[in-house]
């Protein structure tokens, strides 16, 4: 009898530290979709991932337009339907997640890539999460510096940045790209011309294909990619011209031949690291605050290491981990500005065409 009550003590712990029947994860996606190789399916395959390890219901919402009252009416579907738990990724999220946060105080929220810019109804008034709620941002600019290096480093001298908007995360990415190819440049002897741009979308179309065709037929040999969809842009451009592309925010070498590397950030990784500490009683970790994941955190943005997706010339791995592991100890600073009227310093090894 006594081992049968242990047993049953120990049953009864372990749901205590997971969900309980009534518990449901949901996801809202922004304008994109959960397979839309990028963004939000990161943040999908996250909550897929923790969810079916600890058989936690999950499911996920698409709003029927790009506004923040369609997006407030998915939330409260899910909220209707059972989630005690929502993960809203993309910044367009801010504007949503203020009054979120007020209608439904029981529900938690979390908000990948949402910052204190983004929470605002009119850019003059701005809010903070509650204690349902927590906002996360990544140190991008880490991650396009390790980009923009390893493209140097593996023997690329004529580079282009193509970015969707310039909302804070994309241009962080932009910057630090820039940063990291004169870093190298320097650290090499080498000189460096990069084409700047921003797509003013986060889809590709025949005009972006033409501008990226002009930057290949000019002499620009890769171009990084940095804004949802707008990649496929840049690599229909690159497979007529014999350029490269280098991805983002997840490991993109899979969808084309063309990509040599991807500027990632630990999407997957950050929504199941707070799943687990909100299904363990850990939220008051997270509730109320802004978060920033960098590689002090962690394993939280980089360039893929994987044999398949290391497409870098003499550039090694070894190599990589040597320089990733001076800007995990401060020896590398990287300015994480994201103000689109300032732009970065560089030396005269770099010159940068900012393009309208």
């Amino acid at each position: 009898m006594k081992k049968i009550l242990a047993l049953l003590l120990a049953a009864l712990l372990t749901l205590s530290c997971f969900a309980l029947a009534e518990d449901k994860i949901a996801l809202v996606t922004d304008v994109g979709t959960i397979d839309d190789e990028s963004f939000n399916q990161a943040c999908w395959q996250g909550v897929v991932a923790f969810a079916t390890a600890n058989n936690i219901e999950y499911t996920y919402y698409q709003p029927a337009g790009d506004s923040t009252d369609e997006r407030l009416i998915s939330i409260d579907q899910a909220v209707t339907e059972g989630a005690t738990v929502i993960v809203l990724p993309g910044y367009l999220f801010g504007e949503a997640l203020i009054d979120a946060q007020e209608y439904y105080p029981e529900v938690k929220f979390i908000a990948i890539d949402v910052g204190a810019g983004d929470m605002t109804h009119d850019y003059v008034t701005y809010y903070e999460p509650k204690d349902n709620a927590v906002c996360i941002t990544f140190a991008e600019e880490q991650a396009g510096f390790l980009a923009g290096y390893a493209a140097v480093k593996a023997g690329y001298t004529k580079l282009g940045f193509l970015g969707g908007m310039a909302v804070p995360a994309v241009i962080r990415y932009g910057y630090g790209f820039v940063q990291g190819a004169d870093y190298a440049a320097n650290e090499i002897g080498v000189n460096v011309e990069i084409k700047y741009t921003y797509g003013g979308q986060f889809f590709g179309d025949a005009a972006i294909t033409a501008k990226m065709e002009g930057w290949y037929q000019a002499g620009t040999e890769v171009v990084f990619s940095c804004g949802g969809a707008i990649y496929t842009s840049a690599v229909e451009a690159a497979n007529l011209h014999g350029g490269k592309v280098i991805g983002v925010d997840v490991d993109q070498s899979y969808i084309d031949d063309c990509i040599i590397t991807s500027a990632m950030k630990g999407l997957q990784n950050v929504a199941e690291t707070i799943l687990a500490d909100y299904f363990t009683g850990n939220w008051d970790v997270h509730g109320g605050a802004f978060e920033v994941y960098s590689l002090r955190e962690g394993d939280y943005v980089g360039i893929p290491t994987a044999e398949k997706s290391w497409k870098l010339g003499d550039f090694t791995v070894a190599e990589y981990e040597a320089v990733k592991a001076l800007i995990m100890d401060g020896t590398i600073v990287i300015d994480n500005s994201s103000d689109d009227a300032v732009k970065p310093t560089v030396s005269d090894k770099v010159s940068v065409d900012y393009i309208a």
